[in-house]
C-alpha cells in the first residue's frame, strides 16, 4: 500500500494575516494532481493497459475536475459566494498550468499548433462543473450517480480487455481516496461549520 499523501493544511500566518485564495489554491491543485497523478499509477500497477500518455493525461484531467467540483461543493458556505468562486477558478487555473507543463514536459517542450492544452483543460473543466452540478454531494462523499459519470469518463478511453473492471476501480478505489484527501485539506484551510453539509 502507498504511504498516505501528505498534504499542507494551515500555514504560520505573519499579523494575522490570512493566506490569499492563489496560495491555498496552489497547495489544493498540488495535493490533486499528485493524488490524481498516483491514481493513473496504481492503475498500471493493476495490469489496466495504460500504455499511451494521453490516456493517462485524460484520466488526469478527468479525476482531477472531479476533484475541483468537490472543492467547489465543500467551500460552499464556508466562503462568501466571491470568495468561493475565486478559490475554485484559481485552483482549475493553477491545475491548467500544471497539466501543460506536464505535457510540454512530456514532448520536449513541443506545442501542438492546433491545440491550447491550458484552455483545453479549462474548457473541459467547465463542462464538467456544469455536469456534476446535476449530481448529489455530500461533505464526505460524492453520490453513485456521479462517481459512475466519472468512471465513464474514464472508460471511454480504456481498452475493450479492461473496459468491465475500470469503473469499480476509479469508484470504489481512486477517488475515494482522493476526496478523503482533499476534504481533509479544505477542513484544514476552511473548518466545516456545525451546519454546513456541502450539499446543494
Amino acid at each position: 500500500m502507498a504511504a498516505p499523501t501528505r498534504v499542507k493544511t494551515v500555514w504560520f500566518k505573519k499579523d494575522g494575516a490570512q493566506r490569499g485564495a492563489e496560495e491555498v489554491a496552489t497547495a489544493l491543485a498540488t495535493t490533486i494532481w499528485r493524488m490524481a497523478d498516483r491514481a493513473v499509477d496504481d492503475l498500471s500497477k493493476a495490469d489496466y493497459d495504460i500504455v499511451t500518455p494521453q490516456r493517462g493525461f485524460k484520466i488526469i484531467a478527468e479525476m482531477t475536475a472531479f476533484a475541483v467540483h468537490y472543492v467547489d461543493r465543500l467551500v460552499y458556505g464556508r466562503l462568501t459566494e466571491e470568495d468561493r468562486v475565486r478559490l475554485v477558478s484559481a485552483v482549475g487555473r493553477r491545475l491548467a498550468q500544471i497539466m501543460e507543463d506536464n505535457i510540454l514536459s512530456f514532448t520536449g517542450g513541443r506545442k501542438d499548433p492546433d491545440y491550447d492544452y491550458k484552455q483545453g483543460y479549462i474548457d473541459m473543466l467547465n463542462d464538467r462543473m456544469a455536469e456534476y452540478a446535476h449530481y448529489e454531494f455530500t461533505q464526505d462523499k460524492a453520490s453513485f450517480q456521479a462517481l459512475r459519470f466519472l468512471s465513464l469518463q474514464i472508460r471511454e478511453v480504456m481498452e475493450k480487455s479492461d473496459q468491465s473492471w475500470i469503473q469499480d476501480q476509479i469508484m470504489d478505489i481512486e477517488m475515494p481516496q482522493i476526496m478523503g484527501t482533499v476534504k481533509k485539506q479544505v477542513d484544514g484551510f476552511y473548518p466545516a461549520r456545525e451546519q454546513g453539509t456541502g450539499n446543494r
